[in-house]
């Protein structure tokens, strides 16, 4: 499936959710390893590129990942206007 980027990133919330990890003490592997238990498949690997703006990431991958890292959507996409200067 050929997805959309905007000035070649995937996503826009991947540097907040790298923010949120590392505050919450989490790696990776660990966040990744929570969001399965909520029935979201996401290897570390699709972190790491979700983090670096490089893979796409669903609605309720965004839902999973901010509920294991205790913050709100609008946490998520805070900061992003910066994509569009």
């Amino acid at each position: 499936m050929k997805t959309k980027n905007f000035n070649g990133y995937q996503n826009i919330v991947g540097k907040n959710i790298q923010k949120y990890r590392e505050l919450k003490g989490l790696s990776q592997r660990e966040l990744a390893n929570k969001v399965a238990l909520l029935g979201v498949t996401l290897y570390n690997s699709d972190i790491s590129r979700i983090e670096n703006n490089t893979l796409f990431i669903r609605d309720y991958e965004q839902y999973a990942i901010c509920k294991v890292l205790g913050i709100t959507i609008s946490q998520l996409y805070e900061d992003s206007d910066n994509f569009f200067n």
